[in-house]
């Protein structure tokens, strides 16, 4: 069985040196909704670098996905026996994150009353680390992408659950409207203070810091001795999103191609 991770994505990202999304590739009328459907699109070929391939390219993702999604339910792409993934599209980094789907989410529950009967039985599991995919989308070019893990942005399930009356953000960086639609912040907001934070990096990531030494060690040494090519891999402290007052160890990469 094929294995892949958010380190492995961004590895496959160095050496894709057009990164213009192929809008033609889905047959959606609407085309915020064919930006979006793309740019998930070149994520999914990025985790099992796929992107150059014009045959088999489902079953290539087959290898590495136990599910790809419905619509108006979270997530879009599990990783097989690992993390779940939602993929949200803005148009520049200051804009706002449309969460349309779900409340936020630290984590991916299997008795989620949410997520549909074909994710829940696509794998024998409980729980998932939840990932955010946040591509900054300009006409048809990827401009930014960051990875953010739930567990750095938003407080535990049950914080979110009764969305009848949602409680106060305790990071201040989630709104809903009387739609229920939520409106989040772009995760540059929590690592503002960390050094070499540059918000026009092509990538970013952010996860704990017990996540990141959970992933292979030969993905962790491949992506740290990389600063030749542009990576930064930084030890960092971010807010409990659950209580400000408790500082989290956790780990910020990012890439800049260098010119």
């Amino acid at each position: 069985m094929q294995s892949t991770n958010v380190l492995v994505a961004i590895k496959n990202l160095y050496h894709i040196k057009d990164r213009t999304l192929s809008l033609g590739k889905n047959n959606s009328r609407n085309r915020v909704n064919s930006v979006g459907e793309s740019l998930e699109e070149f994520i999914k070929d990025l985790f099992c670098n796929s992107l150059s391939e014009t045959q088999d390219k489902h079953k290539i993702h087959a290898e590495f996905f136990s599910y790809l999604g419905a619509k108006n339910s979270p997530p879009d792409i599990i990783l097989k026996n690992s993390d779940a993934i939602e993929v949200n599209k803005i148009e520049s980094l200051n804009a706002n994150i449309m969460l349309y789907s779900s409340h936020p989410n630290d984590k991916l529950y299997s008795d989620s009353t949410l997520i549909q009967e074909d994710c829940r039985n696509c794998e024998d599991w409980d729980v998932k680390d939840f990932m955010y995919a946040v591509g900054v989308v300009n006409g048809d070019k990827l401009l930014s992408l960051w990875f953010v893990y739930g567990d750095c942005y938003f407080a535990t399930q049950q914080f979110y659950k009764n969305l009848t009356n949602p409680p106060a953000d305790v990071l201040n960086i989630t709104t809903f409207n009387v739609a229920r639609y939520c409106y989040v912040k772009h995760p540059s907001h929590l690592v503002k203070h960390v050094e070499l934070f540059n918000r026009e990096s092509l990538i970013n990531v952010l996860m704990l810091k017990e996540k990141y030494l959970s992933l292979p060690i030969e993905d962790r040494d491949s992506i740290e001795m990389s600063e030749d090519k542009g990576y930064f891999v930084k030890d960092c402290l971010i807010h409990s999103p659950n209580n400000p007052a408790i500082m989290l160890d956790a780990k910020f990469i990012s890439y800049q191609p260098i010119q």
